[in-house]
């Protein structure tokens, strides 16, 4: 376990907070997830914002995973990150974006981090939500970690929980976690 140090989060929300460009506002944003993916056990960074070859589409995070036992050891060694560092939920339309990414290269788990959460509601599957039960139901899993359950966090054993939670609820439900 590694705590995570809650004044380096508070300044990267903070530089997202009181960015003056979106991009600035993603980059912090990106900057964030990078940090504290990279204190998880067998986790490291490839790629930020590479483009695919037709430069149609960008991937704005990609992690490797050794599959550390005290990491992410059932999850894929490929692990693409989407940010949206926005004040309103992320639509459907952005959501099947990413799950055409992640599609389109063959990677049966990807995990959206949507600051606000994604529009619609898990209970009836309406709107973004209806996007992950669809993808889930090709065999490939959206997690979708919001900025509250990021400023939670306080150790790598807690990110590690979140997503193995989220990850269970989605295969057993069809919803992503937190959903009564």
């Amino acid at each position: 376990m590694t705590s995570i140090d809650q004044g380096r989060v508070a300044a990267f929300l903070i530089a997202g907070d009181t960015a003056v460009s979106n991009a600035a506002r993603g980059k912090a944003f990106e900057d964030l997830l990078t940090y504290l993916f990279e204190l998880v056990p067998g986790i490291s960074v490839t790629l930020r914002n590479q483009l695919d070859y037709f430069s149609s589409e960008e991937i704005d995070i990609a992690f490797w995973n050794e599959g550390d036992p005290k990491g992410l050891r059932q999850f894929d060694k490929i692990i693409l990150v989407e940010c949206k560092n926005w004040s309103k939920p992320v639509g459907a339309a952005e959501v099947t974006l990413f799950s055409s990414k992640l599609e389109g290269r063959g990677r049966p788990l990807g995990i959206l981090v949507a600051a606000a959460g994604i529009t619609g509601e898990a209970v009836d599957r309406s709107a973004a939500h209806q996007i992950l039960a669809r993808a889930l139901g090709q065999k490939r899993e959206i997690l979708v970690v919001t900025r509250s359950e990021i400023e939670q966090l306080s150790d790598t054993d807690d990110l590690v929980r979140l997503l193995k939670q989220k990850r269970l609820q989605l295969a057993v439900s069809g919803t992503i976690y937190g959903v009564s």
